[in-house]
């Protein structure tokens, strides 16, 4: 597999780490790689429409495009073909690069101008059902954790500029050689967010080159509850103690988070 593919896999399970979004279905050296991910678009009655997409990394990807299966108990036959004639129009279009998280991404802008077709009364009655979620429901939020800084000033100027562009706020903390990233906002953001970290050579190596970030890790993805405070910026902490960073986490109603996730990170 080559690296571009092999990090571009990578990115994706980072970006789609949420229950059951992604799976790797098949991987050999001579058919490529099979992966699903499960996500949802905007159908024709502003309601959410589960969607199954099947992709196939042929060996030579990305010289060549995907294949690509779509699906949903929700659309027709008729209408998951039209789609993914249409996806496959849009993929030429990112020919010779990375292009899965694009082609998702477009998917989920356009879906709703590719149905020719409204929902059936009982599907889309459960939809406006679930469409109808608290506020808070639309906030989201995730903890990252960094291995290392290597061009630490450049860095977090690179995370301010991302978390300002994407309208999202949170922290970055460091205590010791501990590194998170928490991030509030919209979640189709912290997935762009989440894309960018991965792809964006935002580091340098040891040898003082510029870098991709490779040991990045997702701790937890979640809705924002009702204790979780609600960051109204993104500011960057840095603390001398546990004690201190466990202190920020409780001020946020993330102490149980903290405990299950934090305190492992601890050598």
């Amino acid at each position: 597999m080559a690296e571009p593919v092999r990090e571009e896999l990578s990115a994706l399970a980072a970006i789609f780490c949420g229950p059951d979004e992604w799976e790797v279905l098949s991987h050999s050296e001579t058919d490529g790689t099979v992966f699903r991910i499960l996500t949802k678009a905007e159908g024709l009655t502003d309601t959410c429409v589960p969607l199954e997409l099947v992709f196939h990394l042929p060996v030579n990807y990305p010289s060549c495009l995907p294949g690509i299966s779509i699906s949903s108990e929700h659309l027709t036959r008729a209408q998951c073909m039209t789609v993914k004639e249409k996806v496959l129009e849009q993929a030429k279009n990112f020919l010779l690069e990375p292009m899965v998280y694009e082609l998702v991404l477009w998917i989920q802008q356009n879906l709703r101008y590719f149905l020719n077709q409204p929902e059936s009364g009982s599907s889309s009655k459960q939809h406006t059902s679930a469409a109808s979620p608290p506020m808070d429901d639309e906030l989201w939020m995730t903890l990252l954790h960094l291995d290392h800084m290597r061009a630490k000033a450049k860095y977090v100027k690179i995370v301010e500029r991302w978390a300002s562009d994407l309208r999202l706020t949170g922290r970055l903390l460091f205590m010791g050689k501990i590194i998170l990233i928490l991030l509030q906002g919209d979640r189709h953001n912290i997935k762009e967010y989440l894309i960018l970290q991965k792809t964006s050579k935002v580091d340098v190596d040891s040898s003082g080159k510029k870098c991709k970030e490779k040991m990045i890790s997702v701790l937890f993805e979640t809705k924002v509850q009702k204790e979780h405070k609600r960051f109204l910026a993104f500011e960057v902490k840095e603390y001398s103690s546990l004690d201190e960073l466990q202190k920020e986490f409780k001020t946020a109603g993330l102490q149980k988070l903290f405990s299950e996730f934090v305190l492992g990170l601890v050598k």
